[in-house]
């Protein structure tokens, strides 16, 4: 189904007394604009005020990952469907870096071989400090730069030098979800709905550009948002952000001056306003700590959240008895749970019975007539029951949860279980 947008005729006086050398990098006007349920609203005047032309564009495209490959591809065949409207396109991206044991090996962005597999000059750069984009193929400054899932901060002096400044392709309902990591933090969130947005390269900060052109509120559904994967939200959005991408440039939604055209500032005049009760979100930079279970605090349901959004999750065991938090490091085992499930914890057939183990404590049933259950069970702070199938004690192979554990000596001495002929293995204490 072909995507819409919101779109409003843009006033053309400016709101400075001193026109600014590139209006368009100016940060968003503070100004109400009213809000409309129209679509693609060319028509909402009697007579709209046609956009000027451009000269051809010669592009800077910086990118990375999967979301800006998206937009490449649309870029590069709208150059070659009109090569009057997009003249050429440079890409930069991040050089390979080192990876595997001994830092042997290189892995380079993906989007470098996308590049390569298009023909399009490729800059490999980690900072944009004294480094200036060449002229084109042709022999011509760069005139746009467009940004989509980067990383990197174009600075002031690459977009003025740029005729037409700045774009990026942000795959969030802006202001809601900015930041680096927008689709982890939605799922993370339990978001059940999100957008694309259009925006103009703010010369000072990320992701505070002017909203050229975004997703009608509130949004669209995102695809079995308690199941969805950050891959599979990934491979929905990026198509769509390349069509926004497309459809600013067709209609030069660039071209000064600009105006925000983002649902939050829109409503803001609204007596009946659709942020009313709304949280705006922040996205940051996932980090290892995001997997870091804290069993104080986490329920079934967000420890099997994060799992299905950011991986595995580890813990900290001790190795003794009333350790301290701060235990150091030869005191305690990384362990990261490889495969896991949530069951209720009277789940009679996991042997649970009435046995009370405090929260956040590994523990295992080992029955001595068949060896008993291979996974180790963990109770949750909402009193459901957390199974761990496998894990890999750090400086270990991933293997079977109980055998790996028995092997790193993680259990403490045994205790009387409430079932006949068996007994209950419990770590030394909660897992930190």
């Amino acid at each position: 189904m072909k995507l819409s947008w919101t779109l409003r005729l843009r006033s053309h006086s400016h709101p400075h007394p001193h026109p600014h050398p590139h209006p368009h990098l100016l940060p968003p006007s503070n100004k109400p604009l009213h809000i409309h349920n129209h679509i693609h609203t060319r028509s909402l005047f009697t007579k709209p005020t046609p956009k000027p032309h451009h000269d051809p564009l010669r592009i800077l495209f910086c990118g990375s990952e999967d979301f800006s490959i998206a937009s490449l591809r649309a870029l590069h065949q709208e150059h070659l469907h009109s090569p009057s409207t997009i003249a050429s396109i440079d890409v930069v991206c991040r050089p390979p870096k080192r990876v595997g044991r001994g830092l042997k090996q290189k892995r380079e962005v993906p989007i470098e071989a996308e590049a390569r597999s298009l023909s399009l000059p490729i800059h490999e750069i980690d900072t944009f400090r004294d480094w200036t984009p060449p002229p084109t193929r042709d022999d011509h400054p760069i005139n746009l730069v467009i940004a989509v899932s980067f990383g990197l901060f174009v600075p002031p002096r690459i977009l003025y030098a740029a005729k037409y400044g700045g774009l990026n392709v942000h795959p969030s309902m802006l202001p809601d979800f900015r930041g680096p990591a927008p689709l982890h933090n939605a799922l993370l969130a339990g978001a059940k709905k999100t957008g694309v947005t259009l925006q103009t390269l703010h010369p000072e900060r990320f992701d505070q550009g002017t909203i050229l052109a975004q997703t009608p509120w509130p949004g669209f559904d995102i695809p079995n948002p308690h199941t969805c994967t950050v891959k599979q939200l990934l491979d929905y959005v990026s198509p769509k952000g390349a069509e926004l991408l497309i459809h600013g440039l067709r209609e030069r939604l660039f071209l000064p001056p600009v105006r925000d055209m983002g649902w939050y500032t829109q409503s803001s005049s609204q007596s009946q306003n659709p942020s009313d009760g709304v949280t705006i979100r922040t996205a940051p930079k996932i980090t290892k700590e995001d997997s870091h279970i804290d069993w104080t605090l986490w329920s079934a349901k967000e420890i099997l959240r994060r799992n299905l959004v950011l991986g595995p999750l580890w813990s900290f065991a001790p190795l003794r008895e009333n350790l301290p938090s701060h235990t150091a490091a030869s005191l305690k085992r990384r362990i990261i749970f490889e495969d896991i499930s949530v069951v209720e914890r009277e789940d009679e057939g996991l042997g649970l019975g009435n046995l009370d183990v405090p929260v956040g404590v590994p523990y295992v049933f080992v029955d001595t007539r068949d060896g008993g259950s291979q996974a180790v069970l963990v109770n949750t702070v909402d009193r459901r029951l957390v199974v761990v199938e496998r894990i890999k004690v750090e400086g270990e192979r991933a293997t079977g949860a109980r055998g790996a554990s028995l092997k790193a000596r993680l259990f403490k001495q045994p205790r009387e279980g409430d079932r006949d002929g068996g007994e209950c293995l419990t770590f030394y204490d909660q897992l930190v």
